[in-house]
C-alpha cells in the first residue's frame, strides 16, 4: 500500500506536464488566446448600426470589441457611420430637403446623396438612425441619434467598469483619401489619434485596434501612434472555382488607385506582400473568402432544394491564415452574419467556428451572440489532455487497487 501514493504522484506529475504542454500551445491563434468576438457596427442584426444602442446591445451580448466605422462632419466631429453618404442609414432625406444633396466622388465612384461633411454635429444630431436591411428589425427606425467617437469610447470604457470585463474599440477610418480632398491631409487621422490618445494613452496594450482599406493613412498612423493598426483586404465577389474577383473598386486599396500605383489586395495576402503589411501594421482584416476556399460544385448540400452560397464545397485554408501567423500578424476575418454570406455553410455558428479552428484571432460578425457561441463551441485548448491525464491517473489507481 505504501507504493500507491509514489503511483499516484508519478501520474500526478505527468498529468500536469500534459496539461501545461497543451495550455502553453492554446488555440491556434498568433498569441494563443482565444479568438476575439468583434460587434461589426455594434450588434448591427438586432439594431440600427453604428448607434449607441447597437454597441450596448453588443457588448451585452458578449463581444470583446464594438466597431465603430468613422466619418467626419462640416466642423470636424467625428461619427460614426458606414460611409460618408447618410441617405441609406438614416433619416436625413425627412429633416432635410433635397438641396443639401451633393455629388462627390467616392474611391473614383461619382455619388449624390446627403454627405456628414456637408452638415454640423448640431445638424447630425437631429437625425435618427434607420435599419438599411429590410430583412432585419425595423421597429427601431427613427429612435436611436448618431453617436460621436467621444460617446462611444465614454460607452465602451463605464461598460468596461460596470461588467468587470474591457471591452475595447475598433475604428474604422473610412475614406482617407476623400477626407482629405475635403479637410486637408491627414486632418481625420491626426483627430482620432489626439482622440484615442486622450482616451486611452499612446500604447500597444490598449484595448483598441484602428483599421483601414487605404495604406498611405495606417503608414501614416504607424508614425504618430503605438495603438494596434490593421489592414483591410477587400474584393469583389467571389469566382464559382473558390478564386477572388477583384473588380474595381474593390480590388486594390484606393489610394494607392489615386496615385498609380498598382499593388493589389490578393498581392498584399502573398508571403511578400504580407511582410510588406508587417512593416506598418499589426495585423490584416481580410474578407473571409481569402481564407478558406468554397467551390460552387452544384450539390445541394443542405437538401433545400435550391442551391446557394451556403452549398459550396468547403475545400479548406488557403494558406493566408497560416501565413500571416508567420509574419507575425494577427487575422481578424469579417464579416459573419446569421442571414446572409454564409459561403459553404448553413449553420452560422459552425461557419465561425470552422474559422476559429483554423486559427483566425477574431471575427467582425453582425450577431455577437453567435460569435460568443462558436468560441464556446471550441474545445478549450488542455482540455483534451487534462481529460486524458485524468484517465491516466484513475486508471493507474484502479489498476494498483486491483493488484493490493
Amino acid at each position: 500500500m505504501k507504493s500507491l501514493p509514489i503511483a499516484l504522484g508519478l501520474f500526478t506529475a505527468i498529468a500536469a506536464s500534459w496539461a501545461g504542454s497543451a495550455q502553453a500551445q492554446g488555440y491556434n491563434t498568433l498569441t494563443g488566446a482565444a479568438p476575439l468576438v468583434i460587434g461589426h457596427r455594434g450588434a448591427s442584426g438586432y439594431r440600427p448600426e453604428h448607434t449607441l444602442e447597437s454597441y450596448r446591445l453588443a457588448i451585452e451580448l458578449g463581444a470583446d470589441f464594438i466597431e465603430p466605422d468613422l466619418v467626419m462632419t462640416s466642423d470636424g466631429h467625428l461619427i460614426a457611420r458606414h460611409e460618408p453618404m447618410l441617405g441609406g442609414t438614416t433619416n436625413v432625406a425627412s429633416v432635410f430637403g433635397a438641396d443639401r444633396m451633393s455629388t462627390k466622388l467616392v474611391d473614383g465612384v461619382s455619388t449624390t446623396d446627403y454627405f456628414a461633411s456637408d452638415f454640423t454635429l448640431a445638424e447630425i444630431k437631429t437625425l435618427r438612425a434607420i435599419q438599411p436591411n429590410p430583412g432585419r428589425p425595423q421597429e427601431f427606425n427613427g429612435l436611436y441619434e448618431i453617436p460621436t467617437l467621444g460617446e462611444i469610447i465614454s460607452l465602451a470604457q463605464a461598460q468596461s467598469a460596470a461588467t468587470g470585463r474591457q471591452v475595447g474599440i475598433y475604428p474604422e477610418v473610412k475614406h482617407s483619401t476623400f477626407h482629405d480632398q475635403i479637410f486637408g491631409e491627414r486632418v481625420f487621422e491626426n483627430k482620432l489619434v489626439s482622440t484615442l490618445h486622450a482616451s486611452y494613452g499612446n500604447t500597444g496594450s490598449a484595448p483598441v485596434f484602428i483599421q483601414s482599406f487605404e495604406v498611405g493613412n495606417l503608414q501614416y498612423l504607424n508614425t504618430l501612434t503605438d495603438i494596434r493598426l490593421v489592414q483591410l483586404v477587400d474584393a469583389n465577389d467571389v469566382n464559382p472555382d473558390g478564386s477572388l474577383d477583384p473588380s474595381a473598386p474593390y480590388g486594390a486599396p484606393y489610394d494607392v488607385v489615386a496615385a498609380g500605383g498598382t499593388l493589389t489586395f490578393a498581392q498584399m495576402l502573398t508571403e511578400p506582400g504580407l511582410g510588406f503589411i508587417k512593416t506598418y501594421a499589426d495585423g490584416i482584416g481580410p474578407w473571409k473568402p481569402y481564407l478558406v476556399k468554397t467551390v460552387a460544385d452544384g450539390i445541394d448540400r443542405d437538401g433545400d432544394g435550391v442551391i446557394t452560397i451556403k452549398d459550396r464545397r468547403v475545400d479548406g485554408s488557403t494558406g493566408v491564415i497560416e501565413a500571416a501567423h508567420a509574419a507575425g500578424l494577427l487575422v481578424h476575418a469579417y464579416t459573419f452574419r446569421n442571414d446572409a454570406s454564409g459561403y459553404g455553410f448553413a449553420d452560422p455558428r459552425e461557419e465561425m467556428a470552422y474559422y476559429m479552428t483554423l486559427g483566425v484571432d477574431g471575427v467582425f460578425t453582425d450577431f455577437p451572440d453567435t460569435g460568443v457561441a462558436a468560441v464556446a463551441s471550441i474545445p478549450e485548448p488542455g482540455t483534451l489532455a487534462l481529460w486524458l491525464a485524468g484517465l491516466g491517473v484513475v486508471g493507474a489507481v484502479a489498476r494498483r487497487r486491483s493488484q493490493v
